[in-house]
């Protein structure tokens, strides 16, 4: 039977939760390099659970340089089976103001500077992104939310830019005009990779501040956001305590996402050589072992 595990990974302002007192920050390798930082593993109320802040801890890497391969291959290893993306961002809705949560379902991918695959080389591989978060864990977040008092959005899209810098006015507008909520720059390809290593992914999305459209935010202004971004880290910590209390009741055993490599593979097995089978076996050794 399989062991559920939990791992949030923290967007900006959201470094660590100092309320895990009981604390083991893990190293790892990957074929990929190092993830983003040392992992925090924590024992909550006898769950075990992992916490990576996807920029470092001091805020020192910037989103097309974060690892995220390495990132998602390190939590596989240590045998998480959830991911819970605790993200800012901005709106890029009226009636999402700055302090609002947004529980993403969808993506539009506007990265061009990353890596978006674990199989670059040799095996090739097509994974399903229809539905690029899993139900039930979505159902966990908002049960978690709910509990905590936030207010907040089911459902929503989320346009992820390159970046660092912020949009430009009329950037800003054409992503109004694909009804998008949000905008940011960190959960992809972070998603794509969750869906091939086969972990649940959710995404929690914190206003920060209304885009640049916004009369009332034409300059996007750093220290404005980090006065916002205290504010939500706050009440996201209260969220994932919830979280770590609630997500097992949520698990869908037929999640698409649990054996989605069955259909995705295309490669024919005498292309596969053992160097590129060993890289992935972290990812993909559940197929590959065949």
């Amino acid at each position: 039977m399989t062991t559920n595990k939990l791992a949030i990974i923290g967007g900006s302002g959201l470094y660590d939760v100092e309320e895990f007192k009981e604390r083991e920050l893990i190293e790892i390798n990957t074929p990929w390099g190092k993830p983003s930082d040392k992992i925090l593993k924590t024992n909550y109320k006898n769950k075990e659970v992992y916490f990576l802040p996807r920029h470092g801890k001091g805020h020192y890497i910037s989103p097309s340089n974060i690892n995220f391969r390495a990132n998602v291959d390190a939590l596989k290893q240590l045998g998480v089976t959830d991911i819970v993306s605790v993200s800012a961002v901005g709106s890029l809705k009226e009636d999402l103001p700055p302090g609002k949560f947004v529980i993403v379902d969808q993506f539009i991918d506007r990265t061009f500077a990353r890596i978006k695959t674990f199989f670059e080389d040799e095996i090739v591989a097509h994974v399903s992104m229809a539905h690029p978060t899993s139900n039930g864990l979505m159902n966990a977040c908002e049960d978690a939310i709910k509990k905590s008092n936030i207010d907040y959005q089911r459902n929503g899209t989320y346009v992820v830019m390159e970046g660092p810098q912020f949009s430009t006015l009329s950037e800003s507008n054409l992503y109004r005009s694909w009804s998008a909520d949000v905008i940011g720059m960190t959960n992809m390809p972070e998603a794509k990779l969750a869906r091939e290593a086969e972990i649940r992914y959710a995404s929690v999305s914190m206003v920060t501040d209304f885009d640049c459209w916004h009369p009332d935010h034409k300059n996007v202004d750093v220290q404005q956001v980090i006065k916002v971004l205290l504010g939500n880290a706050k009440k996201a910590k209260v969220m994932i305590k919830n979280l770590i209390d609630n997500f097992e009741y949520h698990i869908d055993p037929n999640d698409p996402t649990n054996n989605c490599l069955d259909v995705a593979i295309i490669t024919s097995p005498e292309k596969r050589t053992q160097k590129t089978i060993e890289k992935l076996k972290t990812v993909a050794g559940r197929v590959l072992r065949r």
